[in-house]
Order: structure tokens, then sequence, then C-alpha cells
């Protein structure tokens, strides 16, 4: 483990971009840049024109470790270059930013109100790879729908079950176990989330610690016990289709909570943008959330 990148995670100031939208996520990312389905007809045109923004955003002035501690790729990403260098190299060679990578391959059918992670077979080999490019850690994602306590109980289980594979191989894994901000039953899910978390936190062995990515609460504070628990090194909140504005007013409701937006994050970036136009959104959209994350 890197640690200089270890000590930026934990002490740092800031909040972790998350530019890992995937296949089935990239289409609408495109669109909302302002690049429609119709400017490509295939998936490896699709990902070039994602690879496209995403090396724009990362490669703008705007975009440095002095208000972003972490940025969390898309495999592909991870194995393509920005400049010249490996994207994951460039993140923290020149912009001082630490490399995540998300390691999920989506998410199955729902059952007891929970979509857990599709199996995920290549996860030693994108460890490896992700070792070799100066990876950090990772990221995973679950989605619970209802306050069903089979369903909590098994995405926390399954993310835990993976996250220590990760640990083993000298990554920090981000747990995320996100509530739908649509859920009927949302601080009811949260009431179950939140013990289920601690057990397998407690359960941990002494010296290895996790990232949290969890959904804004309902009650502002109420997951203070896990940003102060000794295995967690951060709490970072995802933005979950709230808008930037409103993410950003929950977030700065819950001390010691940072951010990992991905949507809000690019929300009014556009393709068709001047340089000049493009850095004044980006910075504004970075600078908004730093200041919630710092709240």
């Amino acid at each position: 483990m890197n640690i200089e990148q270890f000590e930026k995670v934990r002490d740092g100031a800031g909040f972790i971009a998350a530019l890992d939208q995937s296949g089935g996520s990239t289409p609408k990312a495109l669109k909302l840049y302002g690049v429609p389905e119709s400017s490509y007809s295939s998936e490896a045109e699709m990902f070039d024109l994602v690879h496209q923004m995403r090396s724009r955003i990362i490669t703008n002035p705007a975009f440095t470790g002095e208000r972003i501690i972490g940025s969390i790729l898309f495999e592909m990403t991870m194995d393509r270059e920005i400049d010249g260098r490996g994207a994951a190299e460039y993140l923290w060679q020149e912009k001082n930013i630490v490399p995540f990578v998300k390691v999920d391959l989506g998410l199955a059918e729902e059952v007891d109100g929970a979509r857990l992670m599709k199996p995920i077979p290549g996860l030693d080999a994108l460890m490896q790879r992700a070792t070799g490019h100066g990876v950090f850690g990772t990221k995973m994602r679950s989605v619970i729908s209802r306050a069903l306590p089979g369903g909590v109980a098994a995405v926390v289980d399954q993310q835990f079950d993976l996250g220590r594979r990760i640990l083993d191989q000298g990554l920090v894994p981000i747990i995320e176990p996100e509530i739908d901000i649509n859920s009927p039953d949302k601080l009811a899910a949260e009431l179950l989330l939140k013990p289920a978390l601690t057990e397998q936190l407690d359960a941990l062995p002494d010296g290895m610690s996790v990232m949290l990515k969890l959904t804004l609460p309902d009650e502002p504070g109420f997951y203070s016990d896990l940003v102060a628990h000794p295995r967690v090194l951060r709490v970072v909140a995802l933005s979950g289709g709230y808008s930037r504005l409103h993410a950003c007013d929950l977030l700065a409701l819950n001390p010691g909570v940072m951010a990992s937006f991905s949507r809000a994050l690019t929300e009014g970036l556009s393709a068709d943008q001047s340089d000049e136009e493009f850095t004044s959104t980006l910075n504004a959209s970075i600078q908004l959330i730093y200041e919630a994350s710092m709240a």
C-alpha cells in the first residue's frame, strides 16, 4: 500500500470524484454531456467518447488534488491512457489525486427488496492489474430498495465478503450498499443498514480498514458513529439522483462525511462548451461540492 495515498485519503480535505460510469450508465452520462446515442454506432465508439469526456475533466486545470482527494475510475478507463500516461498513474503523478477502480459488473435481479452484485469472475486479475497501475482502492455497488432484513443482510454480507478479498490484496475497498432515494421506507432501511455495517466492521481484523459509500441519510448526522469507527478510513456519500444543490445541502448536514458524486459532479458540463466555459462550470461544481464536504 502506498503510504502517501493512505495518508491523503485518511487526512485529506476534499472529496472523491466518481468517474466510473460503466456500460449500462454510459449512454445516459453521454446524453447529459450533450452526446446523443446517434453519435455512435458501437460500444467501442461509445467508450471512446466517454473516455474523451473523462480525459477532458481529469486534465482540466480545475481538477486537482487541492480539492479532490481521490477519483474512481471505470476499469476500461484505468486501462487507457491520458496525456500519454496510464489514467491512474496520471491522476496520482500529475494531479496528486488518489486513484480507485470500480470492480463490480452490475446488479443482479431484485430479491427481498435488494439487488446484489452479479458474480465477478475476473476480480483477482483486475486487482492485480489495478495494483500494477498504482491504484489505491476499489469500489463496488449494491442497491437496497426496501427495508427487508434479509435483503439488507445479504447486501452487507456480500459487500464485506468481497471487501475482505480486496483487503487481502493490499487494496482498500469502498463498500457501497446504496439505499434508493425513492424507497418508500428509506429511513427504515437506514435503521437496518447501520447495525449490519457495524457488526461487519467490528469483525474486521486489527489493522484492516475500509471506506463506506452511503446514501445521504434522512436524519442529519445519522452515520456519525460509522465516521468514528476505528475500522472506517472515510465515509463518503453518493448523490443518488439528487440534484447537485440538494445533495450538497444534505451533505453539509453530515459532519465528517465527504462527497463521492458522479452525475452531480458533471452536471452542467457539455461537449460543445468552450474550454473557458467548461473550466468555469467544472470549477464551480468542484468548489460547491468541496465546501459541502468540509462543512
